[in-house]
């Protein structure tokens, strides 16, 4: 009888602790579903540059399915972004790239307000040099691209922008400008990845309209183009990059829509002094990966504009070069932060980065 006992309670203790593995690799299987499903990450926002000074802030985001069974379109990225800057300025902005029904679709949110607080150089024959001008700023922009054939996409964009700016000295009279932009655009993709690409092209070519009929004051009009090339190099473990840009203002460009050098095209160039009604860029960009988790870049590049109210700043070259740090946000899908450090012509600027440069 005892050992009918023992039997009984050796077969009771095998099936709870088998009960209680499957329960466990239960709850770790759907715990696993779960991060496949959202992955989230929270970052902190911490750069400087001459103009803005320090700005510190948060940047929480996630990249989600938007259909668990669409297997071929990347993972949507969504976030928000709080940024105080200690000369005053504050932002706070919500930007989306959604990807839908097997990569056919393509959708973009984006919306900002904030002060910002920033200068412009002005030259005249009375005196020259850097002018304080406040802005408060909103704009909202939503606009969807869809596949016409593999690797090509057309679309529209909508975008709507409320400027109220005051300029230190009145140099300028205050205003306040409202523009509706339609944006008609054409997207060349050929790029294996799309938050980190290792190789193939992307081709942008963009006609933003702002007519007088679509609630604006004055008509302007703006064509852009870019180009990016992407080769990897060191057995697929790094990644040679390159941009061409240009961008043309044509009509009665306001001066909130004017181009700056700084940022995306040509980094070293935070004094926000050369603005004009166009731009054209050249870079290039060496992407060395030492770790799965981290990288260094390498850049340098020549920018030059046109239409600036500065006319010898026109037409001249402006060098940039510089390095950055790069770590990945997420754990399944190679997406960097990261902080570049850049020198210009008599500047430079510190930018930290959502994603790559280019």
């Amino acid at each position: 009888m005892q050992k009918y006992i023992l039997v009984i309670l050796l077969f009771f203790s095998v099936s709870v602790l088998h009960a209680q593995k499957s329960q466990t690799d239960s709850l770790a299987k759907a715990e696993e579903s779960v991060e496949k499903k959202y992955d989230f990450s929270l970052m902190p926002f911490l750069s400087y540059n001459r103009n803005l000074k320090f700005m510190i802030g948060a940047i929480p985001m996630v990249m989600y399915k938007t259909d668990q069974k669409d297997t071929i379109s990347p993972k949507s990225l969504s976030g928000l972004s709080a940024v105080y800057t200690t000369n005053g300025s504050y932002f706070f902005a919500f930007f989306n790239k959604l990807f839908f029904d097997e990569d056919n679709w393509r959708v973009k949110l984006f919306a900002v307000t904030g002060d910002h607080y920033s200068q412009f150089y002005m030259d005249d024959q009375e005196s020259s040099g850097f002018y304080d001008y406040g802005t408060n700023t909103t704009i909202f922009s939503l606009g969807a691209q869809r596949k016409i054939i593999p690797g090509l996409y057309g679309g529209i964009s909508y975008t709507y922008s409320h400027y109220d700016t005051e300029y230190e000295d009145d140099v300028q009279p205050a205003s306040t400008t409202i523009t509706n932009g339609l944006d008609f655009n054409f997207l060349y993709d050929t790029r294996d990845e799309i938050y980190y690409p290792t190789q193939g092209s992307k081709s942008n070519l963009k006609w933003i309209t702002y007519p007088e009929w679509f609630g604006n004051d004055v008509a302007a009009n703006k064509v852009v183009t870019e180009y990016h090339r992407y080769i990897s190099m060191r057995e697929n473990t790094d990644v040679l990059a390159a941009r061409f840009s240009a961008k043309f203002g044509l009509g009665d460009i306001a001066f909130e829509q004017q181009e700056t050098i700084g940022g995306k095209d040509i980094r070293g160039y935070s004094e926000g002094k050369y603005r004009g009604d166009g731009l054209v860029a050249l870079q290039g960009e060496y992407r060395y990966n030492f770790n799965p988790k981290m990288g260094l870049v390498g850049f340098a590049g020549l920018a030059t504009i046109y239409g600036s109210d500065n006319t010898d700043f026109n037409w001249k070259l402006y060098p940039g070069a510089g390095v950055g740090y790069r770590y990945r946000a997420f754990k399944d899908v190679k997406f960097n932060i990261g902080l570049d450090a850049a020198v210009g012509k008599d500047d430079w600027g510190i930018y930290f980065r959502i994603g790559e440069a280019f």
